[in-house]
């Protein structure tokens, strides 16, 4: 059943997830009629895009706390002036982005984030999309048998591997060098089920992924490699992806709950300055 929206429009951009937002502007003010329909289209598209929007960091702010509490990012480089405002930065002579591989934001935290609104202020001429994928129809693409194990099981997710001192060791990090840091903050670990209920949809959906995931609760790392790289294998199917490409003034609001994303990395020479807003969530529960 595809809902009804009186205040917006709601264009979706794949069969599966995503969908443009016309008929809004944040400058000018959205009142609560119109917040409850974009919120309705974020439970059902799971990633909504709304273009063309001017506003002004404390603005961006104003909207996010529409959403829920802020959570401030400990290891993004923050807007000076705005430290609830973290950005994601590339100049054109980098060679390193950020959130390059598959993933989703926070699964390390034991009540991981709800979702992001980002918001873009400089961009490429061209290249700099961000891909996303549904964790919904990963789950549907499974078997049952498959279903039923992954049904009882729980994953250990960590922020040390990624952020901490580990990550900084690898010569590929030195690129990020000024945009990412406090790696003595990198000390989250957390353990989720396999199978989420989300709590606004209460439809099931697969929550492992690459970044953060470390291995299944009780096995090993080595056993557990295995069925994670088939699970992401699987999120990320051409046929549960949408593709969005940004432009300046465009916003991003995701669910990390029911998404995967990925930024592609094909815009060396260029810059790019995304401004991220992420917002609290709440614990998960099994099916």
């Amino acid at each position: 059943m595809v809902n009804q929206y009186n205040k917006i429009t709601v264009t979706p951009i794949s069969p599966v997830l995503g969908a443009e937002i016309g008929g809004v502007d944040i400058n000018a003010g959205v009142d609560d009629e119109q917040l409850a329909e974009i919120k309705q289209a974020f439970v059902e598209w799971s990633v909504i895009f709304i273009r063309d929007q001017e506003i002004t960091p404390d603005q961006h702010i104003e909207f996010a706390e529409r959403w829920g509490q802020i959570n401030v990012n400990r290891f993004f480089q923050a807007v000076e002036t705005h430290p609830q405002i973290a950005e994601v930065r590339k100049e054109a002579d980098q060679k390193k982005n950020i959130g390059s591989m598959w993933h989703t934001d926070h699964s390390y935290d034991q009540i991981p984030a709800m979702g992001s609104i980002l918001y873009a202020r400089e961009v490429p001429d061209v290249g700099g999309d961000t891909l996303f994928s549904s964790m919904y129809a990963a789950y549907d693409s499974l078997s049952d048998g498959l279903r039923q194990i992954l049904g009882g099981l729980h994953a250990e997710h960590s922020s040390r591997h990624a952020f901490g001192e580990v990550a900084y060791v690898d010569t590929d990090m030195d690129d990020l060098g000024g945009r990412l840091g406090n790696i003595d903050k990198a000390t989250q670990d957390a353990i989720h089920p396999v199978i989420i209920r989300h709590p606004l949809s209460a439809r099931p959906a697969l929550y492992v992924n690459g970044d953060f995931t470390v291995k299944f609760v009780g096995w090993t790392k080595q056993e557990s490699q295995p069925l994670l790289d088939y699970l992401y294998q699987q999120a990320r199917q051409n046929e549960i992806t949408c593709r969005f490409r940004w432009r300046k003034g465009s916003m991003a609001i995701w669910d990390n709950r029911a998404t995967h994303h990925c930024a592609l990395n094909d815009y060396h020479g260029q810059f790019r300055l995304m401004h991220r807003i992420t917002i609290e969530g709440v614990a998960l529960e099994g099916i």
